[in-house]
């Protein structure tokens, strides 16, 4: 009967994988790493430092629990994440190491990037200079303008997610709302944060129409840059403005921009914060052409041989102190507890699946091969080496 044959298929599953890993075993597993220390969470999940056992390398490792994706409804995001990350490399990403899982969760290890957050930053009433805000500006363009070659809009360009390095340069983290679209195509979803999501996105929405491309990303870095610049952002937009209030709010409502910015600056970020998006400053060479950045060596600032304007502090971490001890004291599940209390779920479950996270094992390992199992190495880039966001929209289905 039906059962017998659910029965059946579930014993072939564990089977097959157990001989699977039996003959091809996993090149980098949970045991790899040493756990340091807890350095933020958001929606995704958590992320902690660690050092790898054999090379003593340090990465930063994002874990997301399999069960809560499942409740969430977030194991697609993941899985398009991953396979975003895989296929990337550029000098101003967060780049992947590796991706593996065990049974409570998935794993990304990733670059450790020392210097904090833009949002942290501005937490802290840092007072970035021009010139540093500049530099970001052009680290992100390079970053926007590789991420278009490769089909990618990212869909969540905001202080919280522009990580620095030691040296005070720029980073780009946290593809999970990122899509692609080829030959064409248009996103159609409502996703991103929503004081930074671009007013086609919200049109896109409300009246259908012809949906969205790269243009959304260049409105987030203009939106992004003038918060740096200022403390607040162009457009007063908080999580409780319904999308039909935004619309009205875009056609009626003008930025605000400083007397004392330069008029070249300000004109660049008009171009960025141009409401059509038609009309819009949307790639690297259009960049180019703004005078504000005409003095750029853009060679040079790809090589990271401009100087940072600010350097974060060597001397401590950049990042909310209470994440430790969240980790340590409130989690029910610790990181750092994981190995014993693995150990003891395998004695009692004697190979019995009985979860939806074993289900999603097999979801894994059927449809997505290599994206855990394989535990092969991403890439290696030449040099390796936070804040959640307060509010995302609901992620839905590109089309």
């Amino acid at each position: 009967d039906g059962a017998n044959d659910y029965s059946c298929y579930m014993r072939f599953c564990l089977y097959y994988y157990c001989n699977f890993c039996l003959f091809f075993p996993l090149a980098v597993n949970f045991d790899h790493f040493q756990i340091l220390r807890a350095i933020g969470k958001g929606s995704f999940g958590k992320v902690c430092i660690v050092q790898k056992r054999d090379t003593e390398k340090m990465y930063a490792m994002k874990y997301m629990n399999k069960q809560q994706c499942i409740e969430r409804d977030e194991v697609r995001n993941v899985f398009r994440e991953l396979e975003i990350l895989q296929e990337i490399e550029h000098v101003f990403l967060v780049n992947l190491w590796y991706s593996f899982q065990d049974e409570e969760d998935m794993f990304m290890v990733v670059d450790l990037l020392l210097g904090g957050d833009l949002r942290y930053h501005l937490q802290q009433n840092v007072q970035f200079t021009e010139d540093a805000i500049k530099l970001y500006l052009c680290e992100m363009t390079l970053a926007l303008d590789y991420l278009q070659s490769q089909h990618i809009i990212h869909r969540d360009i905001k202080p919280d997610n522009i990580l620095l390095d030691e040296q005070g340069h720029a980073h780009l983290t946290d593809f999970n709302i990122a899509t692609i679209i080829k030959d064409g195509e248009r996103a159609t979803a409502l996703a991103g944060t929503k004081p930074y999501m671009a007013p086609e996105i919200f049109h896109s929405f409300v009246s259908g129409g012809t949906g969205y491309a790269f243009e959304v990303d260049w409105w987030s870095l203009g939106v992004t840059v003038f918060e740096v610049l200022r403390g607040w952002r162009p457009y007063d937009i908080h999580a409780s403005n319904s999308v039909e209030s935004l619309i009205q709010l875009f056609s009626t409502v003008s930025v605000q921009y400083s007397s004392t910015w330069p008029k070249d600056l300000v004109s660049l970020l008009r171009k960025l914060l141009t409401v059509n998006p038609e009309h819009r400053f949307s790639s690297l060479a259009q960049m180019q052409t703004s005078p504000y950045l005409s003095d750029v060596n853009w060679d040079a600032v790809y090589e990271k041989k401009m100087e940072a304007g600010f350097v974060p502090n060597k001397g401590r971490l950049h990042c909310d102190p209470t994440f430790e001890l969240e980790e340590m004291i409130l989690e029910s599940r610790p990181l750092h507890k994981k190995k014993k209390r693995l150990a003891k779920n395998r004695s009692l479950s004697c190979g019995h699946v009985t979860n939806d996270s074993s289900w999603l094992d097999q979801y894994i390992f059927f449809t997505h091969p290599n994206i855990f199992y394989s535990n092969t190495l991403a890439y290696e880039p030449e040099d390796p080496g936070s804040n959640p966001a307060y509010y995302h929209c609901v992620t839905e289905e590109d089309t």
